[in-house]
C-alpha cells in the first residue's frame, strides 16, 4: 500500500468510533476542490509511510482504538488493499472505506468477503458532469454499479456531497439525490476553502443558507438520514 498520511487519533471519521485514519497516496481524480492535494498531485507527494509503522502503532492500541478508516487519496486504487485490511481486521478493529466509487469490482471482493463494517462514497456531480467536475473521464456505469452494490450490501453505508457553489447547482444537487434512490444515509457537506487542489477556488462563496434549506425542505423526505454538515 502507498501510504501517504497517517492520523493516530479521530472522534469524527467513523459514526461512533474512535479511529484512526490512513490516508492512501494517488487518486484517479482531479476535484478542483480536494483538500489533500498532497495525496493528488504527484508534485505534492510527501515520503510514503511504510505499512510496518501503521502496524506496530495500531498493535499499541488494541482495546484502546475501536476502528481504522482508511481514505485517500482513493483507496481501491491499490490492489493490495484487501490484504491490508485483512491485516486489520485480525488485529481486532473494525474498517471504514472512503471511495470515489470507480472501481467496483475492488468494492466487490471487498463486500463479498466482509472486509468492511461501514462504507462511505463521494457522490461528485449528476452523471453527466462527472468528468467535467473531477477532471477525468469517468465510465458513469462505474459510479452507478458502486452505489447499487453499497446499497444492498448489507453493509452500513453513507453517500456524501460537497457542496461547491461554482460548479453545482441546486438543481444538480437535486439530481445527485435522485441517482441513490431511497438510499439510507446522505450527507450534504458545505464546501471549505481553506485547502484545495485548485487555488483558485480558495476565495469562492458557499451555497446561500436559503439554498441549503430549500435543498433540505425538498430531499430530506428521501432518505432515513439527511444532513447538511
Amino acid at each position: 500500500m502507498q501510504i501517504g498520511g497517517f492520523q493516530k487519533f479521530s472522534l469524527i471519521d467513523f459514526p461512533g468510533k474512535i479511529s484512526a485514519i490512513v490516508f492512501t497516496q494517488g487518486c484517479n481524480f482531479r476535484c478542483p476542490y480536494c483538500h489533500n492535494p498532497e495525496l493528488v498531485d504527484p508534485q505534492k507527494y510527501t515520503q510514503l509511510i511504510p505499512e510496518n509503522k501503521i502496524f506496530a502503532f495500531l498493535q499499541t492500541r488494541r482495546g484502546q482504538l475501536d476502528a481504522v478508516s482508511i481514505t485517500g487519496g482513493e483507496p481501491t486504487l491499490h490492489h493490495d488493499l484487501p490484504d491490508f485490511i485483512r491485516r486489520i481486521k485480525e488485529m481486532g478493529f473494525l474498517v471504514k472505506l472512503d471511495t470515489n466509487g470507480t472501481n467496483p469490482e475492488m468494492l466487490s471482493q471487498i463486500i463479498q468477503e466482509d472486509l468492511v463494517d461501514y462504507m462511505a462514497m463521494d457522490i461528485k456531480a449528476p452523471l453527466q458532469k462527472y468528468s467535467i467536475l473531477t477532471g477525468s473521464e469517468v465510465d458513469e456505469s462505474t459510479i452507478l454499479r458502486s452505489i447499487s452494490l453499497i446499497e444492498n450490501s448489507g453493509i452500513d453505508y453513507e453517500f456524501r456531497s460537497t457542496l461547491v457553489k461554482h460548479l453545482l447547482t441546486p438543481d444538480d444537487v437535486l439530481n445527485m439525490g435522485m441517482m441513490l434512490g431511497s438510499a439510507k444515509r446522505y450527507f450534504l457537506q458545505k464546501f471549505v476553502p481553506s485547502k484545495t487542489l485548485d487555488k483558485g477556488l480558495e476565495n469562492l462563496s458557499n451555497f446561500s443558507q436559503d439554498s441549503l434549506n430549500l435543498l433540505v425542505s425538498k430531499m430530506q423526505g428521501n432518505f432515513a438520514e439527511f444532513v447538511v454538515r
